[in-house]
């Protein structure tokens, strides 16, 4: 097995161990990336050099006898919407161009704490909306790869890097995950800083990760996570330990239920028979369940939000520069300019209720079992596929977890969702591993 193809749990291992070096895995993720990025165009910006002058140091370090982190030489990828001091950050737009931070992202300095090597940035659509950048999905590249995390998901996909930093403000996290069939998690709202991150809607804007393991996504997750001062939605709360809560076994076997949503319609045939075929296959262990009528406005609360606050941080850019946005961009935000005060407090209000929904199926069951994604990704590299699926679990602001277990009609990847209590990270991943091994045994 090639280095490149090393989870970043099992690399991390090794490294802390000393049976490999980070120079040698960056070099394998490097030879990994210019053999397959022709094809894949996940990368907006690398360095080759600066890369493994990050190793050599980190190799370094560990020889001297330093502390190393818990990512110490592991190279993962940042979606360009991260600022980082040492690369651009042009936020997928002709607008951005040539911007360079003076600091780093919150996120990327944790990072870095952690030991991690800041392989390069990564493709993100126009403003991390709709506007597709050039990234083909590594299965099919006639196929989209998602949005708008596209990059990431696909960087991990094809094994250029063990894993990824995404953000998810509808389905940018968990759909490109689905589409492109590895491991994708969105934190539980306000849990990873968004210092240093093109801010797009505050009730709304969640990091996310994407790894090609459980473990994976803990451990990265799990040295992002903490309180920022200057973040007004974290919290002063301890790190969760989602590392040993994932690799935990439950203490019982967990319960699930199956939730189709209001939008179950727009699922894919395909999609809608893998689905009943895993219900059917989990037996006594899942159960059906609907939710009740308050959740049917969702997505139309999502949009008011959403281009309201779009049509707020996006301001400059559209009066000096929207002759250079994609019609769809302007379309939001012009349609978020004439959103009424009124209708996005009471949408914005309609979280904590929804919670309150969401709280009494969790009295119950350990997790929601769902769609990630209509179907298999689409055709095309002019769309990014439907987030509708992603949406009223961004808006409630819980966790949620992609898992790469189904197929479509086309042997194309179908993500299942799984979907957590707001704040119970650590044991929806625990769940999640135990659902992939229920699957898989």
């Amino acid at each position: 097995m090639s280095l490149a193809e090393l989870s970043a749990a099992e690399a991390a291992r090794r490294i802390r161990a000393g049976e490999v070096r980070s120079r040698d895995l960056v070099q394998a993720c490097l030879d990994r990336i210019d053999e397959i990025e022709p094809k894949v165009r996940a990368w907006r910006f690398i360095d080759p050099d600066h890369a493994l002058a990050q190793a050599r140091a980190a190799d370094e370090a560990r020889q001297a006898g330093e502390a190393t982190g818990r990512l110490h030489g592991v190279p993962v990828g940042v979606k360009d919407i991260y600022d980082t001091a040492d690369l651009p950050t042009e936020n997928g737009s002709p607008l951005h161009a040539g911007r360079r931070p003076n600091a780093d992202s919150a996120a990327v300095s944790r990072l870095r704490e952690a030991g991690a090597v800041i392989m390069g940035k990564t493709v993100t659509t126009e403003f991390a909306l709709y506007g597709p950048g050039p990234t083909a999905n590594p299965h099919d590249p006639e196929r989209t790869p998602g949005g708008s995390s596209s990059g990431s998901a696909a960087a991990v996909a094809a094994c250029m890097v063990p894993a990824a930093l995404g953000s998810q403000t509808n389905g940018s996290v968990i759909r490109p995950a689905s589409f492109c069939g590895v491991f994708g998690y969105k934190p539980t709202f306000g849990r990873i800083s968004r210092r240093g991150v093109l801010p797009l809607s505050r009730p709304l804007d969640t990091m996310g990760v994407f790894a090609r393991s459980i473990e994976d996504l803990a451990l990265t997750a799990e040295a992002l996570m903490g309180f920022d001062d200057r973040d007004p939605d974290t919290r002063p709360h301890a790190r969760p330990g989602l590392v040993a809560a994932a690799m935990d076994e439950p203490p019982v076997t967990p319960r699930l239920v199956f939730v189709k949503t209001p939008v179950w319609g727009q699922a894919e045939e395909d999609a809608q028979q893998a689905f009943a075929g895993l219900v059917e296959a989990l037996g006594a262990d899942v159960e059906e369940a609907a939710l009740p009528p308050l959740f049917d406005g969702v997505v139309d609360w999502h949009k008011t939000v959403m281009c309201a606050d779009l049509a707020k941080n996006l301001a400059v850019e559209y009066e000096s520069g929207r002759d250079r946005m994609s019609a769809g961009l302007r379309e939001l935000i012009e349609h978020g300019r004439h959103c009424l005060a009124l209708d996005y407090n009471r949408a914005v209000e309609g979280i904590a209720a929804l919670n309150s929904g969401l709280d009494e199926l969790f009295e119950r069951f350990d997790a929601i079992l769902t769609p990630g994604a209509p179907g298999e990704a689409p055709r095309g590299l002019d769309a990014t596929g439907n987030p509708i699926f992603c949406t009223l679990w961004t808006f409630c602001g819980v966790p949620a977890v992609s898992l790469p277990l189904l197929q479509g009609a086309n042997g194309m990847p179908i993500g299942v969702q799984l979907v957590g209590r707001r704040g119970d990270d650590a044991r929806l991943l625990r769940t999640a591993r135990w659902l992939q091994a229920r699957v898989e045994a």
